[in-house]
């Protein structure tokens, strides 16, 4: 059995990202939101446009306004109001201001904003009682970005703060990476879809609505294949199809030692190259990783085991870093991992590295770790829905006692 960081690192030097010229959509901005950049975004726009008013005052220039105090009050002439939206009119003389709102374009011969809580207006006059500093309140032409330079790298992932930049810059279509395809299916006799009756001895696919919804939150494109029955001529279509449409594929179940097991066996005999067989972890012992070259680039596949719990930690802990360096994100695809302190003991057998499920929260500045109740056998999901972190206990340790500090692998990242 190979570790789980030596399985991880065999995985991620086998997955190929996206091809930055081939696999690019060129997209408006209303339907990039979880999507990353293809390439670097530049803008033709300078920010700000041009000098504006970051207060709501009077536009001056510095030199009549210097002495400014409230023994010297400082006059001036009010020329003109410029509210935001607005080009002024006029330009700005010796002892003449204009009255300015926040956002306002700075008139000609203007450089400093006076702000209105430090003035008194008389009629069409302003009297100035405090001296502001040179340029108070001025946001300069280009003082946060000058146009043509980089405004956005390739490879960011866009969310609502990027949807922002573009929207101001007006780049209203920009080159994103497709999304990956996966195809997913489930394999056994046993298995029936969630609306079908059961007979004895059946079980309900879970495995293929919870991977699922994981693929989908990744960003990826879903190929649902459906369940496919314990026999290697079906399964062998099955994978054919996938691997001929998806950049990934996704099976649960028929990766262990049984003698209805038959998925290491077609990958082999389909030509995959089989790189991990089983890793060291608890739950999700049973893990296959294969590859397969189509289309001139690798396929990758990945065999999960069957049981619940054992599927999703095998997707968090393995699947999803691929997926995250495969979609082009240039970084970030390792699960996250944080140090906190567990509510309650952590029991494993120390012959593998154990994942305990359950809830971490931030409580006075620290990760705190509360597991889930009831049993933690791979095959029960009850306890399950809340999860958002996995509580690892390291091969060769037993326990960790109640208040000690322990990793955590936070989960569920949306």
């Amino acid at each position: 059995m190979l570790s789980a960081a030596e399985a991880e690192a065999l995985i991620l030097d086998r997955t190929v990202p996206l091809d930055r010229t081939r696999d690019i959509e060129i997209l408006p901005i209303e339907k990039i939101a979880g999507r990353i950049l293809a390439a670097p975004v530049t803008s033709k726009l300078d920010f700000p446009h041009w000098d504006n008013s970051a207060m709501d005052g009077y536009a001056v220039r510095f030199a009549d306004v210097q002495q400014a105090s409230a023994e010297n009050p400082i006059a001036l002439s009010v020329i003109e109001e410029i509210p935001a939206g607005f080009a002024p009119q006029k330009s700005i003389a010796p002892g003449q201001a204009a009255r300015i709102f926040t956002g306002g374009m700075l008139p000609d011969g203007a450089d400093t904003i006076v702000i209105q809580e430090v003035t008194e207006r008389q009629g069409d006059r302003v009297v100035i009682l405090q001296a502001p500093q040179p340029k108070a309140f001025v946001r300069s032409k280009a003082e946060f970005y000058q146009a043509g330079a980089p405004l956005l790298p390739a490879g960011l992932q866009i969310g609502a703060q990027a949807i922002a930049v573009l929207a101001a810059a007006q780049c209203t279509e920009v080159a994103v990476y497709r999304r990956p395809r996966v195809a997913l299916f489930s394999t056994g006799d046993e298995l029936v879809q969630p609306h079908q009756p059961l007979a004895p001895g059946q079980i309900v696919d879970s495995n293929q609505y919870a991977l699922s919804a994981l693929v989908t939150a990744a960003g990826a494109e879903r190929i649902d294949l459906g369940i496919v029955p314990d026999r290697p001529e079906a399964l062998k279509v099955a994978i054919e199809q996938a691997i001929s449409q998806a950049d990934l594929v996704i099976s649960s179940g028929g990766v262990s030692v049984g003698d209805y097991d038959y998925v290491d066996r077609i990958l082999d005999e389909l030509g995959a190259k089989l790189h991990v067989r089983s890793v060291a972890v608890k739950p999700g012992k049973p893990l296959t990783v294969a590859t397969f070259t189509q289309r001139d680039r690798p396929v990758l596949y990945f065999g999960l085991p069957g049981n619940p719990v054992s599927a999703l930690v095998s997707f968090w802990r393995f699947v999803e870093p691929a997926l995250r360096k495969l979609s082009g994100l240039p970084e970030g695809w390792r699960p996250v991992f944080v140090q906190g302190r567990t509510v309650q003991e952590l029991r494993s057998d120390g012959k593998r590295e154990s994942y305990l499920w359950g809830q971490v929260r931030l409580v006075d500045g620290e990760f705190e770790f509360q597991l889930a109740g009831g049993s933690h056998s791979s095959g029960n999901l009850i306890n399950l829905a809340a999860t958002n972190g996995l509580a690892i206990v390291p091969i060769g340790q037993t326990q960790t006692a109640a208040g000690d500090r322990t990793l955590i692998m936070l989960v569920d990242r949306t």
